[in-house]
């Protein structure tokens, strides 16, 4: 590890915010496409305006390793796990027997086997969110093979990685003879499981963003001259993805007469449109963070969502459960506006169990060891 202190990049907490309010966004959409007269316009802002979210969130993980690792230096993966272990498979643990408990005292399931928590772990089912620490972990798992190729790897050779990108989630979203194959297994087969819940956990969805984001950190000081050099041509490039990626789902409901919810299982981050719209939207987000002269206040929203986006993360489908609950009781559909006033009251109700949990942890340690893998800092 290279132990000169280089200096903090705002962007990536910012950034980190802003995807964790994407992934609330996309999951409250999820409940708002239950109403089967949803708004097609709303659902693209819920659903398909947000799908950078998630694979951002790899963007700067991997960004975030790779700016303050010395990839010339000898790399102490045990020390490295030691560290994700406590950061993120703790939490995950945590996170998914709390899911797993809840759900089961909520639906009545008994007590499951250990085959079938096996299973839910290993590919994070516990809850819907969580398949996204499988992920990370995987990544972490890699790390030396991450730092031999971008050790390694050229500016074209980052095409050619990205060529083969698209061609394989083409292959793994679109595939006919991949589905049907999937289908015909037997219920019982592991082969099965692996197949159908590829998206859980095989990192090759995302690897190019991964790489990208450890590149652009290894190669920072070029990355900011191109940043500072390009604003005009990084914010049209991100605007006309978007514009790609919002054509296509429009396109497949008015010419294909596709559902807002097949249209948003169509028109997603693993497409074409999508994988261009996550490559354009990290930079562009990068690039709006680390020029634009925002005022105090506004930095420390920023901070603050990205201070507590690990722990809403975790925690918002707990608040999502509740909200659909109590809106249900009262014999109310979610509407648009409903739908709206959802997610600003998930955003809110999150953050500030966040807060609480954040607060209660600093007078008990354990309890944001467990919860998002914060440990008190030693004193030197």
């Amino acid at each position: 590890m290279n132990n000169s202190k280089k200096q903090r990049l705002s962007a990536i907490e910012y950034i980190r915010g802003i995807s964790m309010l994407g992934v609330i966004a996309i999951h409250v959409g999820s409940q708002y496409l239950m109403n089967q007269s949803a708004n097609i316009h709303l659902v693209a802002v819920l659903e398909t305006v947000t799908r950078f979210a998630v694979p951002i969130f790899f963007f700067i993980s991997a960004f975030g390793l790779f700016y303050n690792l010395d990839i010339n230096s000898p790399f102490n993966y045990k020390s490295f796990m030691q560290r994700r272990f406590k950061t993120v498979l703790i939490p995950y643990l945590m996170w998914s027997f709390l899911y797993l408990i809840h759900d089961n005292l909520y639906y009545n399931y008994g007590v499951p086997g250990l085959g079938y928590i096996i299973s839910i772990l290993f590919f994070g089912l516990a809850k819907y969110q969580l398949y996204f620490l499988v992920i990370l972990l995987w990544f972490y798992a890699l790390m030396p093979l991450w730092i031999s190729i971008i050790k390694n790897i050229s500016a074209s050779g980052l095409i050619k990685l990205l060529i083969l990108q698209i061609a394989f989630n083409y292959f793994s979203s679109y595939s006919v003879i991949l589905n049907n194959f999937v289908y015909s297994l037997p219920a019982d087969s592991l082969l099965k499981d692996f197949l159908f819940f590829r998206l859980n956990y095989l990192i090759l969805h995302y690897v190019f963003i991964f790489i990208l984001g450890g590149y652009l950190a290894v190669h920072f000081e070029k990355f900011f001259e191109f940043m500072k050099r390009n604003k005009f041509l990084i914010s049209c490039s991100f605007f006309i993805s978007l514009i790609a990626l919002l054509s296509h789902y429009y396109f497949v409901i008015v010419f294909k007469n596709f559902s807002p919810e097949a249209a948003v299982n169509t028109a997603h981050q693993l497409s074409p449109a999508g994988i261009f719209y996550t490559i354009t939207a990290s930079i562009f987000f990068f690039m709006i963070f680390t020029f634009n002269n925002f005022s105090e206040g506004f930095r420390s929203i920023l901070s603050f969502f990205g201070k507590h986006s690990y722990f809403a993360y975790l925690f918002h489908p707990f608040v999502i459960f509740y909200l659909k609950l109590l809106l249900d009781s009262s014999g109310r559909i979610m509407t648009a506006p409903i739908a709206i006033i959802f997610y600003f009251a998930t955003v809110s109700a999150s953050l500030i169990a966040a807060v609480i949990f954040r607060n209660f942890g600093n007078s008990y340690p354990l309890l944001n060891k467990l919860t998002i893998g914060i440990y008190p800092r030693k004193e030197k």
